[in-house]
């Protein structure tokens, strides 16, 4: 009977280790999720745009990134980040020529254009980057075909239109899963995080 007793006090001890763990298993696991959850989101663009032939541009890569940055290669080799005095001036001119039926992005699709590249402008409004440069600017291009169809002869290739969208679209769907707003998120996810610190 002793034995018995024995045995029922260890199995006791054992149940009561085990949802020890378990709770704390499960706290740490919630805190690991907290702690991602935390992470910002890509909400900007990463361009590098080369300049193929004199004046004439491709988008090289782009990447999400946490602020939107253009990269400028130059034929002779040298690079440059594009300042923002610089994009609101090339953002205004390409409105002037999109308005006056000048600019290549809204023209029917054109050989030479394709394979040689666009104007800087033209080309930073093709990228991704363009889409939040240039917001105020996307009403008259968005639902454009032949805006479409300049967007992806202005990448250097099809595999790197292809790898972008790729990017942009995964860094979209995690943070519609996130479903926050703001760097920390919603206030909802605050306060399961507070709870979750409390005992799990």
């Amino acid at each position: 009977m002793k034995y018995l007793k024995k045995l029922s006090d260890y199995a006791a001890v054992g149940g009561i280790g085990a949802l020890l763990i378990t709770g704390v298993t499960g706290c740490q696991q919630k805190a690991d999720e907290n702690m991602q959850e935390a992470q910002p989101q890509a909400k900007g663009a990463f361009v590098i745009i080369e300049e193929v032939s004199a004046g004439k541009y491709k988008i090289k890569d782009e990447f999400p990134a946490e602020e939107t940055r253009i990269v400028l290669k130059k034929l002779d080799g040298s690079e440059k980040v594009l300042t923002k005095e610089e994009l609101d001036a090339l953002m205004k001119e390409e409105n002037a020529k999109i308005d006056n039926g000048t600019s290549n992005l809204t023209k029917p699709q054109d050989a030479q254009v394709s394979s040689g590249g666009m104007g800087l402008g033209e080309t930073i409004l093709a990228s991704v980057a363009g889409a939040m440069i240039g917001s105020w600017i996307g009403s008259k291009l968005f639902g454009n075909q032949n805006y479409q169809n300049n967007r992806k002869a202005s990448y250097k290739s099809p595999s790197t239109y292809s790898k972008s969208k790729k990017s942009f679209s995964k860094s979209s769907r995690s943070r519609a899963k996130s479903g926050r707003s703001g760097f920390f998120g919603s206030k909802s996810s605050s306060s399961s995080s507070r709870r979750s610190s409390f005992g799990g």
